[in-house]
């Protein structure tokens, strides 16, 4: 059920795109529960003059280096939960493919069950 839209500025080697995919369905999987098989991931590029972030925003140092996560997931996790994921997400992407903690933006979307279709024109989740 979850959505994940990565965004990285343009350059960034297909293998460490596939292992920032990869840790993140990792967490999904190990903090939130998420079969390992629903996965629906998203990879964008973008050049230099659409990629625009705050350097220092929170007094957080960021690079060019920068890494957008959105995932979009059903309503209900507790905080406790969301903090373990964002968490879990940082510490696997910074041992591959290697990371800046700081180069980390995690933006979590939650919508209602009814607010998924799968296929089929059909809202899988959705009480009857």
């Amino acid at each position: 059920m979850p959505f994940v839209r990565i965004a990285l500025r343009s350059g960034v080697p297909p293998a460490d795109q596939r292992a920032i995919a990869d840790g993140v369905q990792q967490a999904l999987v190990e903090t939130i529960s998420i079969p390992d098989a629903d996965r629906f991931q998203l990879i964008s590029e973008y050049a230099a003059e659409h990629f625009i972030y705050d350097p220092s925003y929170l007094n957080i140092s960021r690079t060019d280096q920068l890494v957008i996560l959105q995932i979009t997931i059903s309503l209900g996790r507790t905080p406790e939960q969301k903090r373990a994921l964002y968490r879990r997400i940082v510490e696997l992407l910074a041992e591959r493919p290697g990371i800046r903690r700081e180069d980390i933006f995690i933006n979590l979307v939650e919508v209602a069950k009814e607010n998924w279709s799968f296929g089929n024109g059909i809202a899988q989740y959705a009480p009857e």
